[in-house]
């Protein structure tokens, strides 16, 4: 019996890139989003290479809707074995810019949307000792970018999320996984919120070498389940990451200086 994973944010960039990925390897998969046009034409894809493709339009903020997907995709299959939360929002904007709504939104999809689908299918990892979860986070979740507060925050709890839940679930059979991107060169960017910030910045920044591929994010989540590592930094946000963990308070002064030249 083919092995079946679960990706949420699948219709475009990096969740599209892993969904066929996991296809070329054998893989049964249930993919999800909110524009089903996109979604469909990616398990298209996905058959082509010869596996079994599931598309559910979801709203992975809807508790209720996450339910019903996960339910949806172990009658399908039976099992799942794979769980690559991914699907998320960036904005760039000062926090005296931030509104409550803005907040929520970003929060509630960017956290909760792994929170709802990590408890509904806990109880089946359980059940089976087995399974893997990748978060797909951002290394925006392991050094604080400036003017992306809300989006930091939202990344910063799935770091945490991670790492104590590896804590948890390892002994019990379960591998559990965070992959943080530098800025990703996808369809992602186009659904970004920029405030105080040039989006044209942005547009430049992403035609250059240090900017990952979707593709790269992919390999890193396959590497991740298939070797059982317990975090991936991808491409170019290795550096940034590294100098934060040894030096916060050079980091700390440089992005801070960031800050006040864009003011």
């Amino acid at each position: 019996m083919s092995s079946t994973a679960l990706i949420t944010g699948a219709s475009q960039g990096i969740g599209k890139a892993t969904a066929l990925l996991f296809a070329k390897k054998g893989y049964d998969l249930i993919i999800t989003a909110r524009t089903k046009d996109k979604l469909e034409s990616v398990a298209e894809e996905i058959r082509s290479f010869g596996t079994r493709a599931l598309a559910i339009t979801t709203d992975v903020s809807d508790r209720n809707a996450v339910e019903a997907l996960v339910n949806l995709g172990i009658e399908r299959f039976s099992k799942i074995d794979v769980l690559v939360n991914n699907a998320g929002i960036c904005m760039t904007a000062p926090m005296s810019k931030t509104t409550i709504e803005d907040w929520e939104k970003i929060i509630n999809v960017n956290l909760w949307g792994y929170i709802y689908t990590i408890n509904v299918l806990l109880p089946h990892f359980l059940a089976r000792k087995q399974g893997s979860i990748i978060n797909v986070g951002s290394f925006g979740g392991k050094v604080p970018l400036p003017n992306m507060t809300a989006y930091c925050t939202s990344k910063y709890a799935i770091t945490g999320l991670t790492e104590t839940l590896r804590l948890e679930l390892e002994p019990q059979g379960i591998h559990v996984s965070g992959i943080h991107p530098s800025v990703t060169n996808s369809d992602f960017m186009e659904r970004a919120v920029f405030r105080d910030s040039d989006p044209e910045q942005m547009k430049k920044m992403l035609s250059t070498p240090l900017v990952s591929q979707p593709e790269d994010v992919a390999k890193a989540i396959w590497d991740a389940v298939k070797n059982s590592q317990a975090e991936v930094v991808v491409g170019s946000a290795k550096l940034p990451t590294l100098l934060h963990r040894l030096f916060p308070g050079i980091t700390q002064g440089m992005l801070q200086m960031a800050t006040k030249s864009q003011g």
